[in-house]
């Protein structure tokens, strides 16, 4: 467990600072995290992920991670998300035809691919899905 601030990674050590703060200043009484410091933590395992975070400011990797996914998408950046994406295949490979559907508890992602084998494009969606 990183315990020394020069083990907390640059932009994770103001939370890491504010916390150590919080808890000295409650000697050791097991109170509730006060929502603004969850929501710091939250903004850090956004950037730096959710395993580390917990760990480096010693919080509940459940709580926390929940609280991220509340917060917005875990371990990816601000920027806007990508609403399509276009895949265009060698002429060499065959006209086999795939249409995969994945629903999920985030919603539903439909793929119709031709010219590539179904266990391509089933690796190919399952790396999609986890990053959605």
């Amino acid at each position: 467990m990183a315990t020394d601030p020069a083990d907390i990674p640059h932009g994770m050590r103001r939370a890491y600072r504010r916390f150590e703060r919080w808890r000295s200043a409650h000697g050791g009484a097991r109170l509730p995290i006060p929502e603004a410091l969850w929501a710091s933590a939250a903004e850090v395992a956004r950037e730096h992920g959710v395993f580390h975070t917990a760990r480096a400011l010693r919080l509940d990797y459940s709580k926390l991670k929940r609280m991220a996914e509340a917060a917005g998408s875990v371990g990816c950046s601000a920027a806007a998300p990508t609403s399509f994406v276009e895949l265009v295949a060698s002429p060499a490979m065959g006209q086999a035809e795939c249409l995969i559907e994945l629903e999920g508890p985030r919603g539903k992602i439909r793929i119709q691919w031709k010219g590539t084998t179904g266990p391509d494009l089933a690796g190919l969606s399952r790396a999609l899905w986890e990053l959605a």
